[in-house]
């Protein structure tokens, strides 16, 4: 008794009376069922190609953020540093001689090592402190600038203002 498992381009033929054997051009391995195990090679390859995709995307700006992330660390000691110096100008009355007006200076070595720092001292009119400094005459105004250069060459800026008045 044949039976026939209704697949075109198939064998089929019975063995053992019961079990239908069918053998088709389409190997088993190649169907994909709800219980199959393990991927196919062009899944595998979509995978390998999104990845080669969107990886790139990913780390570019997880890199250039752990690259940067010494700069916070940089612009807090030029900061400290300015602002070390401007207080050491502060502890000074206005006659002092520390005070008296100077041009900007050259770069000096601060004493953190890569950072270079200078300064002025200019009087200014009381009607307006923003405006350009001279070294005289005396105004009863003294802006103190003082600069500092990190390591990389960004400046950072720290102004203060004394006064003549008690």
């Amino acid at each position: 008794m044949r039976k026939k498992c209704g697949m075109q381009n198939a064998d089929c033929g019975i063995q053992k009376k019961l079990y239908i054997i069918c053998r088709s051009f389409t190997p088993k391995s190649a169907l994909r069922t709800p219980n199959s195990k393990g991927f196919t090679l062009i899944e595998v390859l979509i995978f390998i190609v999104m990845a080669g995709i969107l990886l790139p995307a990913i780390v570019v700006p997880f890199a250039t953020a752990v690259k940067g992330s010494g700069k916070p660390e940089v612009v807090n000691t030029a900061m400290y540093l300015a602002h070390e110096r401007m207080e050491e100008f502060m502890k000074f009355d206005y006659g002092d001689a520390t005070l008296n007006p100077t041009a900007l200076t050259s770069y000096v070595n601060a004493p953190v090592a890569g950072y270079q720092w200078q300064w002025e001292i200019l009087y200014v009119p009381p009607a307006d402190l923003n405006a350009p400094g001279s070294p005289g005459p005396d105004t009863g105004y003294k802006r103190i600038h003082v600069r500092v250069q990190d390591p990389e060459s960004d400046t950072y800026d720290v102004y203060s203002v004394v006064t003549d008045f008690p």
